[in-house]
Parts: C-alpha cells; structure tokens; sequence
C-alpha cells in the first residue's frame, strides 16, 4: 500500500423494513469491523429497510426514520465517513404524496448532509418509486474522502441509457474520479450481467454496493463489487474494507463464478429463510405428495429452516401410486425432516356422501380431494404453528394448472417463478453428489441421489383420478408460456386463470416477470 492508495470498505448488510434499531444495530456493527476504512458504504435505503412502500404515507413512520437517520449520524461520529442510505422531504407539495426524496447521507464526524439524491425513480416491473418519491432535480458534486473526488449515484441512476446527460457523465465533468453506487438492486436470472454492463458504461473506476436479504417476494443478492476488481459473496451478508491503489481499483481480484441451478438454488433458499425469519416464524409445512416440485421445495426449505423446523405431510388418496408416498418418506429421510401420512380416503368418503355424485364426480372431484388436502395442511400450520409452503410452479400457474383453495394455499410459494423445466433442473443439480456437499443444512448427506429416482424420473400427475397424467409436454409448452409472460403477453389459458393468481401466497421473485406486484394484469378484460 502506498500514501496515494485509499481504503473504502462495502457493508452489504440485511436489513428489515421498518425495524429502524434493528437496522441501525447492523449499521453500527458492520461500521465498527470497518473502522479502519477511509470511508464506508451501505446500500440504498440503508436505515428504513427496502422497499418500505405504502409505509411513506405513514407520517410516524417517516418521523421516526428521519429520528433514527439522525441519530445514527451522531453516533457514528467517532468513526470514518459513512455513506447511508435513507430518505428526507423534499420541500415540494404534491396531492397525497409523502413528497420524499430517496438520499444518500455523508455522516462525518457525528454530523450529516446529503450527498446525492436519486434522480431516474423506477417505474417497471416490481418498481412504483414514482408514488413515493420525488425525484432530484439535479446531480451533487462528488464528495472529497482521502484526497479523492468520489461521485455518489443511487442505483436506478447507474441503468439509464436514454437521458441525454447521464449522473454518471455529470458527475464525471463535475471533477469525479471515481463512482460509488448505492443499491438495492433484486436478483433476477442473468442480473450480474445487467449490472456490470452498466456499471462499465459510466467509464470511471466503479464501487458497487448492493442489499442482501429478503423482503417479501423481492430477494437481494448482494454481490456488491469494485469494477474490474473484488466481489463479495452472494446471498450474504458481508463488510470487507478494500485497498483502492492510485488507479482506483482494488488491489486483488475475487471472482465468484456460480452455476445457474446453485444461483437460483441459494436465492430461493434466502427469501424463504427471510421470510420465515423476518416474520417471527420457525415452522414450515408442506404436502410431500412425491411429486418433483414438492420434493425440491422441501430441498429448498430444509436449508433455508433446518430439518427439525420443517414437516413434509403424505396426504395419499385411493388414486395415489404407493411409491409416491414411500418416496415422499425416503426424502424426509434423506433430509432429515419430520413427515406425517395422513390417508384423505374417510375424509374423501365423508365429503362424497355429503355432496351427492353429481357434485363429487369428474373435475368437481379432482377439486375437492386438492381442497381437502389443503384442510388437512392448514390444521397441521394452526396446530403446530408456523406457515404453509406452496410447491405450485410457475407453468402450473402460468396455465391455469391448479385448484384455487387447494393446491395454490400457502403463504410463500419458493417455485412460483420457477418454470417446470427449471424445477427439474434443480432436482438435478440438487441430485448431483458435487452439489449435495454444497448444502448447508442437509449436505451432511455427501451422496448422489438426494431426491429419489422414482420422484425425478416419473411422469408428472396430480393423481386425483385413476392413471392421470400432466396433459401437457412440458419441454415444449413451458418454455412457450415462459416466453409470453416475459412479454407481457397473455393467450385464453392464461387469462381464463388470472382470478387465482390474483389470490396466490408471495411468489419468491426470480425471473424478469413473475406473478405478484410486477404483473398487474386485470381479470375482467377482453
């Protein structure tokens, strides 16, 4: 290290949407191991948690994060610069609007100012900054830390290609040497690449800081990097101070390369883990039917939660093949969650009597063994607490494919933005002895075939009738469906099952568009 060289240390942290001690707590501590720093960098939103949505209209909630902002920065003054990510008011008047601007803070020396204002607020996809925020009207001069003009930029000012003076460019005429850029970016598929192709257009030594953590269907992978340098690990938290040399880059390079099956795998893993922890839960159910999507979500949850936290449940019918269910027992098995049988048969029988043959015969017969599945689910989650998981996938759903009220029940869906075809993929990479070993929480295992043969070499069925199978060929049909939801597009299938979507659990999301916030699709339409 030389006089001329720099130390700037990233603290991609996990924080929770209005829990302001708690995140300031993880603020202070990872300031604290970085304490040796020149200056220290958060995400976007650092102290009120992302995305706080419809919380901006709360003024309480406002007041207490402009508090807690506050008070952060006079207890920080006893360490180096601090770069935070939080809100204040704009000064403007806009008819029921919070009328806020989404900043990021200088805290120095126990005080603090703002060092740039988000100015392209994202309006797209899971985005909706316009209904909150107001955006800047124009770009801050860079901040001197160390001797250095450093430009600050808020992540949706990094992506913009159509202004025709880019923050980046402005800050850059403005005597910048190099960029930091805060961020709460969500991981989708193919996202990294997103990243550092914008992050390279700027054409200034880069610093990348990016949220981890999940908060409803969103996931943050963190993956915060320096261009053409260092990468913090994904889907964890992490503070790392970097040496910057004269060039403005780190030092050494750490690359990640990391499988597409391993990248979805251990998102996934992250917002169910969040989900339940965030939320005050231990407990996950689900139904272990013996099918291969029930099966990876199990994978998924007994990593995310820990086998002791989680109960698969066989609910075998007459029409249910006996392999499925011993199976479904093996897997539990293998990874070391509680399971349950419970044969639906009495209260199959029980419901037939009562409806008479006209009402319990054919589709309306399917639909009552998936909707008496789902009461004997839910009387497991009120008696023993916790959650459900739906192990719906995003083709099923795509299609229609599904009972509403039965199958569709539970409070996050892990596979709803996985399309079948990626499911198997996942069973695979999952089955792989390489992988196994990979796994935290059931990795102890070190053998090939996690998931039983029968369940990934089956053809999928419901079995809810006598010799059913899927009717659908789905090498060809999901990636079909997969390509018009990404268009935004929609043909009878999908349209004529818009309703149940509309009722599903959090689908966790991974993928350009998925069900939830980001495809606001109406039902009644033509």
């Amino acid at each position: 290290m030389t006089e001329n060289d720099m130390k700037l240390a990233i603290a991609q942290i996990n924080t929770t949407v209005g829990d302001l001690e708690g995140n300031i707590s993880r603020i202070l501590d990872a300031a604290e191991k970085a304490k040796d720093a020149d200056l220290i960098v958060f995400p976007e939103m650092t102290v009120p948690g992302y995305p706080p949505r419809d919380m901006l209209y709360d003024t309480s909630f406002v007041e207490a994060v402009q508090t807690a902002t506050l008070d952060l920065s006079r207890r920080t003054g006893h360490l180096p610069p601090l770069l935070v990510g939080s809100f204040a008011p704009s000064g403007e008047k806009h008819y029921q609007h919070p009328s806020l601007h989404n900043v990021a803070y200088l805290m120095k020396g126990g005080e603090m100012r703002v060092a740039q204002i988000k100015q392209l607020l994202p309006v797209y996809d899971v985005f909706f900054e316009p209904r909150w925020f107001v955006p800047g009207r124009k770009t801050m001069p860079p901040i001197e830390i160390a001797g250095r003009n450093i430009g600050v930029m808020l992540c949706e000012d990094m992506w913009d290609e159509e202004y025709p003076t880019h923050p980046g460019a402005e800050l850059k005429a403005m005597g910048a040497e190099m960029l930091v850029v805060m961020s709460a970016s969500p991981f989708r598929k193919g996202i990294g690449e997103g990243r550092l192709y914008h992050a390279k257009r700027q054409d200034l030594p880069l610093v990348f800081v990016n949220l981890v953590g999940a908060t409803d269907e969103l996931i943050f992978d963190g993956g915060s990097f320096v261009l053409n340098g260092d990468r913090l690990r994904r889907f964890e938290e992490e503070a790392r101070v970097l040496t910057m040399d004269d060039g403005r880059q780190a030092m050494s390079h750490v690359s990640s390369s990391i499988a597409a099956e391993e990248d979805l795998f251990r998102a996934l893993v992250l917002g169910v883990r969040d989900f339940a922890r965030k939320n005050g839960m231990k407990k996950a159910y689900l139904g272990l039917s013996g099918g291969i999507d029930s099966s990876v979500a199990a994978v998924i949850a007994a990593e995310a939660l820990g086998g002791e936290n989680v109960t698969g449940v066989a609910i075998p019918s007459r029409f249910t093949d006996s392999q499925s269910t011993e199976s479904a027992r093996e897997l539990a098995r293998n990874l070391g969650i509680k399971f349950e049988s419970l044969p639906l048969e009495k209260m199959h029988e029980a419901a037939e009597q009562a409806l008479g043959a006209e009402r319990s015969g054919g589709v309306s017969g399917e639909n009552i063994q998936a909707r008496l599945r789902m009461i004997v689910l839910t009387s497991y989650v009120n008696s023993g607490g916790g959650f459900l998981i739906n192990t719906s996938n995003k083709t099923e759903l795509t299609l229609g494919y599904s009972t509403l009220y039965g199958d569709m029940a539970g409070a996050v869906s892990p596979l709803g933005d996985v399309t079948k075809a990626e499911v198997m993929g996942l069973a695979r990479w999952i089955n792989s002895g390489l992988n196994v070993g990979r796994l935290q929480n059931v990795g102890r295992l070190q053998v090939e075939g996690l998931i039983p043969g029968f369940v990934v070499e089956r053809a999928p069925t419901a079995e809810l009738r006598e010799g059913q199978a899927d009717p659908f060929d789905y090498e060809v049909v999901s990636p079909q469906m997969e390509e018009m939801v990404l268009a935004d597009q929609a043909n009878a299938m999908m349209r004529s099952g818009e309703h149940k979507r509309w009722q599903m659990g959090v689908v966790l999301k991974v993928s350009g568009r998925s069900f939830g916030r980001g495809r606001m699709f109406p039902i009644t339409r033509r």
